[in-house]
């Protein structure tokens, strides 16, 4: 069965994080999708660290099932061979602050007229429009313009970073997917492509449903600790164990919260899940209860127990759990040139019943694939020769 973004044909001006996470998940359904990266030190992420070989790893973890060519879009070649590949071509994701594709002449009014079907995406910090679109920023950044980072702490804390990227991923990557398959299918329906303009600032405060609801019902900002979800209540925290590990407890509905003070012992606790002069109390006495046995010992004590208990992972645990396992959420990828060896990766999170996933294509090496599509372009071997000493490719 063919995979269902078969055909499909990306160009990839996205580099780090954010674009090429959302270009690996098209990439992983069978899209085409064509890394163009900059002739002098291309995707940022081949740059970091720690590296597999001469390459930062986090690369590998985002490019599989790409191609790589290299081009100086600044120079009037690299121009002119961008704009053939956009002639076939279905997508193009850029990554640059707002503008900065207006300058070198690959902006969505320029490639429209070349190719009025293309779906265009721009996936950028504050998005293409509005007051803050200039302004440089990371997940941290986008994060704190949204709320979210304000409400992830304790009371009377400082806000605590994040241990992943919010903004980036669920805010950006997701959202720039999304919007480009939605787009694509508009392209089916009526013909013609469509701009994408995704923020991840927009991105992040769409994650705000439940305490926006509060808001806007109440006319009062949220803080932290006073809402079920974000440390008020004794029936949703994280409690550390004897020997300074953790579990965390999320049983917010009454029967769940029932089957955990069943099996602590403390009928008394049931009614007061909700009781707001009680939480301090209990608090305090749970804390001290896990304190009482080790994280296994916990595990093994709370083991069927349906009352929304888990315990808090390393990822070394993580990726030796059973259950990612078997939802194969860690594989390997062979380099079939021998280089980087036995690469683990990430595995996808969208499962389909009859494409899953392809693992096809080892992540790129920078320009690997310059021959092969220049010479489908019309290009010679001379020609390429020639671009590559005058530093087009």
């Amino acid at each position: 069965m063919a995979l269902p973004l078969e055909g499909i044909r990306v160009l990839d001006l996205s580099t780090m994080l954010p674009g090429p996470f959302c270009t690996m998940i098209l990439a992983d359904f069978g899209a085409e999708v064509i890394k163009v990266e900059a002739v002098k030190g291309g995707d940022l992420f081949r740059g970091g660290v720690p590296k597999i070989g001469n390459t930062g790893g986090a690369f590998f973890q985002v490019n599989r099932n790409k191609k790589s060519i290299t081009l100086n879009l600044k120079a009037k070649e690299g121009k002119e061979i961008f704009y053939k590949l956009v002639k076939d071509a279905d997508v193009v994701i850029e990554q640059y602050r707002p503008g900065v594709v207006k300058k070198l002449g690959v902006d969505y009014e320029t490639v429209r007229k070349i190719n009025p079907q293309i779906v265009y995406c721009s996936l950028s910090g504050y998005g293409q429009t509005g007051p803050y679109q200039q302004l440089s920023g990371h997940d941290l950044n986008y994060i704190s313009y949204a709320g979210i980072l304000g409400l992830t702490a304790r009371k009377g804390q400082a806000p605590t970073i994040p241990g992943v990227q919010i903004a980036d991923i669920g805010g950006g990557a997701l959202y720039a997917a999304i919007g480009i398959l939605i787009a694509l299918m508009g392209v089916k329906q009526n013909g013609v492509g469509q701009y994408v303009d995704t923020s991840m600032m927009d991105g992040a405060i769409s994650w705000l449903p439940v305490l926006a609801n509060d808001y806007f019902v109440n006319g009062k900002s949220p803080q932290v600790g006073e809402n079920i979800l974000n440390g008020q209540n004794a029936c949703y925290e994280v409690y550390e164990t004897a020997d300074g590990r953790y579990i965390s407890i999320g049983a917010i509905e009454p029967h769940l919260w029932a089957n955990f003070c069943d099996k602590i012992g403390r009928e008394d606790y049931k009614a007061w899940q909700r009781d707001l002069t009680k939480q301090d109390v209990m608090f305090t006495e749970l804390r001290a209860l896990f304190k009482t046995r080790t994280q296994a010992e916990w595990i093994k004590f709370l083991d069927g127990v349906d009352c929304c208990w888990a315990p808090v992972k390393d990822l070394e645990e993580v990726f030796a759990d059973p259950h990612a396992i078997a939802r194969e959420m860690v594989f390997e990828m062979e380099d079939p040139q021998g280089v980087y060896g036995t690469v683990k990766e990430i595995g996808s999170a969208i499962k389909l019943s009859g494409t899953p996933a392809r693992r096809d294509l080892f992540p790129p090496r920078k320009g690997e694939h310059n021959a092969e599509y220049l010479k489908q372009i019309g290009y010679t071997d001379a020609d390429i020769a020639t671009f590559a000493e005058q530093g087009v490719i």
